[in-house]
């Protein structure tokens, strides 16, 4: 429940649900407060709830009024509870799929099935309860689960949704039972089987089956084949998550796709046997140099190396990476290792600017780079201040170094070469991006010529085209990704002159991708995200000289976010317009008093990227639309 760092907000979803300030000591009292409200309510109840009274949306919740709380379907209920419901934007509420209304009926049955069992059996009721409970509250016991959870857990607790189940059942004999002593007849069992049928799975299946159907949906296929074909022959593949990876390694594994590229989890490759599978040949992937030997790695061993200032080094120096890796970091010298307290030896590193040379001939005869690339003769890490590595870094930057320009080396997020201080010699080859010993030029990191190449020829869309196909929170996420790499290139393409190929990459999301599935404008829970890479693919437009496409994103996305600021406005009593919104949520996010709702306040992210982004928009009409006819 509490992390010093408070990295993923632990301590903030104590005192959100405990209901402390932030200079309040936490008490016993506040520890089952927590518990009731969080792990008890918001982490079990709430998913008990979606299943037997209804779901809002599938947004993941943090705790506010608009994000996938259960809800009745009952208006008044509803809005008691959270708010105008109606006030809601459309995308999360009438447009989403997991807007389920089941107006409590199976809970309700469930319920008449647990007075029946009560008063025809305890014994088998303590059965069920005990399995209920084992399989519900107990794991909540167990478990002990810290906020904020990456996702949402419901699946976890899937064995209770199968015990109340039974009740339900039951509750079908209760309701027969209550028919037959008021009409008298025998005909009460097919009446009440016909009632129930209607009321609980038939109205489940009508409101549920949308949001739950992945027939059709081959989003997880298509984004590992994207990534795959984005990497050259022979390539090694750093991915950061299990999203990526479980995708990469099924396509590789069962569908048999490109075997030629080795994926390697960032995570995973802090471990000695992770390292160690580089060593040896997999599928049709080669051997790597990985710098150390087995010995090195093994155990505990550099799980996590300190910078420490050395006599020979100087600090505005760059020394050759792989010469450190070999003969400093992986040295048991006691010039180079530490002994802390407990008698653990740590070892050093000297240097935070390493430094890879570039064998032009190599690079340029095996295709790293391009005819017309200005090739660096070495490339420049700079680590700034980061004083320690874990062993997951030391392995990249091993293979890196020990690589000699030799085979591709691919990064599925530019954000894990970011961390190694290699982003700006990073190039977008589609999805992912290589590592070049080319610094970013005008086109923006963008291979363009292989860029187009691979969206064009290559890219799936994991069949966001049909009409119908469910696509959840996360899937709009990886599909944001795709999203931003059409809108990478074709500003590339745009600023080299190719407006016409520029427009044909963005028509291809805009003709592969049905905005019924996946709108433009659509509201998320991390700051407007979603409608910040649209914004992205806007920009695109605009650059390329597509006024239509970019008419009809800036429809989708100010639709939206004019939605989401008059539900804001509908939280509060202060009458606030859209500016005072947006001033009153930067106080707020600044520390200072806001004035606020306390529901309001708990979208100030949300409200200041929202009036942002209208006003980016409000800008871009009035910059590109009179030029209309010179486009």
């Amino acid at each position: 429940m509490y992390n010093e760092s408070n990295e993923r907000g632990e301590v903030d979803c104590y005192r959100q649900f405990a209901g402390l300030s932030p200079d309040d000591t936490p008490t016993m009292g506040d520890n089952l407060k927590y518990f009731m409200n969080y792990q008890a309510g918001w982490m079990y109840m709430r998913y008990f709830m979606w299943n037997f009274a209804g779901r809002q949306n599938d947004l993941q919740g943090f705790g506010n009024p608009r994000d996938s709380n259960f809800i009745s379907g009952i208006s008044f209920i509803d809005n008691a509870m959270y708010g105008n419901q109606q006030a809601m934007p459309d995308s999360t509420r009438v447009d989403n799929k997991a807007f389920n209304r089941l107006y409590m009926l199976p809970l309700l049955l469930g319920i008449a099935g647990i007075l029946f069992q009560l008063k025809r059996s305890r014994r088998d009721l303590l059965v069920n309860g005990l399995l209920f409970f084992c399989t519900g509250l107990a794991i909540v016991f167990y478990l002990n689960q810290a906020g904020y959870q990456p996702r949402e857990r419901d699946y976890a607790f899937v064995g209770s949704f199968y015990a109340f189940s039974i009740w339900i059942g039951l509750g079908v004999l209760w309701i027969r039972q209550v028919l037959e002593k008021i009409t008298k007849t025998p005909l009460a069992t097919y009446a009440a089987s016909a009632i129930c049928l209607l009321a609980v799975p038939v109205l489940m299946a009508q409101q549920e089956w949308d949001d739950h159907d992945r027939s059709q949906k081959k989003l997880a296929l298509d984004l590992a084949k994207n990534y795959l074909q984005s990497c050259p022959q022979n390539a090694i593949l750093f991915t950061a998550e299990d999203n990526d990876s479980y995708a990469l390694w099924y396509a590789q594994e069962v569908e048999g796709i490109r075997r030629d590229v080795r994926v390697v989890v960032s995570t995973l490759i802090g471990t000695d046997w992770g390292i160690d599978q580089l060593r040896y040949k997999v599928n049709k992937s080669d051997p790597f140099n990985v710098v150390f030997t087995p010995e090195q790695v093994a155990g505990d061993r550099l799980n996590v190396v300190y910078y420490t200032k050395m006599p020979g080094y100087e600090a505005d120096k760059f020394y050759d990476l792989h010469d450190v890796l070999k003969n400093v970091v992986g040295s048991d010298d006691p010039r180079y290792t530490t002994m802390s307290e407990d008698g653990d030896v740590y070892h050093l590193f000297p240097t935070q600017k390493f430094s890879i040379p570039v064998d032009k001939k190599t690079v340029a005869g095996n295709g790293t780079v391009n005819a017309n690339d200005k090739v660096v003769d070495e490339l420049h890490i700079d680590l700034g201040n980061k004083n320690f590595l874990f062993k997951n870094d030391l392995a990249m930057l091993a293979v890196i170094a020990g690589n000699q320009w030799k085979r591709p080396i691919c990064f599925t997020n530019n954000g894990t070469a970011q961390d190694l201080g290699l982003d700006k010699y990073t190039r977008l080859n589609g999805l992912t991006y290589q590592l070049v010993p080319v610094e970013s030029s005008n086109t923006g990191g963008v291979n363009v010529d292989v860029a187009y190449k691979t969206i064009m020829q290559q890219f799936g869309y994991g069949n966001a085209g049909k009409t119908g196909v469910y696509f959840d929170e996360e899937n709009r996420r990886r599909m944001n990704t795709i999203k931003l790499a059409h809108a990478q290139v074709a500003r590339s393409l745009a600023g080299a002159g190719r407006k016409e190929d520029a427009r044909r990459v963005l028509h291809r999301f805009d003709e592969k991708v049905n905005t019924e599935n996946i709108p433009y404008g659509m509201t998320s829970n991390r700051g407007n995200m979603h409608n910040i890479f649209s914004l992205r693919f806007l920009e695109a437009c605009y650059e390329a000289g597509d006024l239509t496409l970019a008419g009809k994103v800036a429809a989708s996305l100010k639709k939206d976010l004019q939605q989401q600021l008059r539900y804001y406005q509908s939280l509060g009593n202060g009458g606030y317009t859209p500016e005072q919104l947006a001033n009153n949520a930067y106080l707020l996010l600044q520390g200072h008093e806001s004035g606020l709702s306390n529901r309001q306040a708990a979208f100030a992210q949300d409200i200041l990227s929202a009036y942002q982004l209208l006003q980016q928009l409000a800008k871009w009409e009035q910059e590109y639309q009179p030029k209309k006819g010179l486009l």
